[in-house]
């Protein structure tokens, strides 16, 4: 980000304005400088870097378990000592800031996937697609080890033994949650009329825009190559947006009425 900052008279916004505190596991500096900084008592997730569907992921909820994770990876890495073997980097994996104050919708903890389209790499051409709201089945509690109150996603939903009968309320239409936000939090929030559809889509858009000018350098270019990329956004109880993660290959199911209606369209309109 700093090499386009000197490029452009742009405005970006700072990391720490959008993306919750993350570490890399896989780098040795990041990974101490991490079990350096968790002390005290606070949540942080961990996520394999290459992975989808909540796979992987688990929660950080005090310093024992930090401990356990540092001698685990301390483990693995004296294991592949003592067999002489070349040294692998460990698993590549993200430790991030759990934000423990997230708006809740109906008390239940939700995000925002919205999308992403790298159109075209020569000329690089980008669109951006409205998605849906992801709800868990029940209610938040931060302090639950039950994996569906923490991760909104469909595939975790379904592990939940009242997905059958709730699947249809874990998602809603932006329109829904558009009007819910005007019912329930404008007043009381002091938000302008539209929220979600003003403020909190251009934001999601300026995010989006500065990832992409980050890592488009990386990018393969390539007359015909192109991209749908499912974006994740989490709206705290300040109406602070941060985005959770960008995905390559986002799920494209269609197991409720809403995503029968959304993603088929997302679909044909990439096309």
């Amino acid at each position: 980000m700093k090499k386009i900052r000197r490029s452009s008279n742009s405005k970006f916004l700072k990391m720490e304005e959008f993306f919750p505190e993350s570490f890399r596991l896989d780098l040795e500096d990041e990974r101490n400088a991490f079990f350096e900084l968790c002390k005290e008592e606070q949540i942080w997730i961990c996520k394999p870097s290459c992975s989808n569907q909540g796979r992987g992921i688990f929660l950080l909820k005090n310093p024992a378990s930090v401990n356990t994770l540092q001698a685990k990876l301390h483990g693995a890495e004296d294991h592949l000592l003592h067999k002489r073997v070349p040294r692998k980097a460990p698993k590549a994996r993200i430790v991030q800031r759990y934000i423990q104050q997230p708006l809740l919708l109906e008390g239940k903890k939700f995000d925002v996937r919205s999308y992403l389209l790298v159109a075209c790499t020569v000329p690089y051409v980008l669109f951006f697609a409205q998605g849906y709201v992801r709800l868990t089945c029940v209610n938040y509690d931060a302090a639950s080890d039950d994996l569906t109150v923490h991760l909104t996603n469909q595939h975790m939903q379904k592990k939940n033994s009242l997905y059958s009968q709730l699947k249809d309320e874990t998602v809603w239409r932006m329109e829904h949650f558009n009007s819910y936000v005007n019912e329930k939090f404008r007043k009381t929030n002091g938000l302008p009329k539209d929220w979600v559809f003003t403020v909190f889509t251009k934001r999601m858009q300026q995010i989006m825009l500065q990832c992409f000018l980050a890592a488009k350098h990386k990018l393969d270019r390539k007359l015909g190559y192109f991209d749908l990329i499912g974006c994740d956004f989490l709206i705290d109880e300040n109406f602070k947006v941060w985005l959770l993660e960008m995905n390559a290959n986002p799920a494209l199911h269609t197991n409720c009425q809403v995503l029968r209606d959304i993603i088929p369209t997302v679909v044909y309109e990439s096309l």
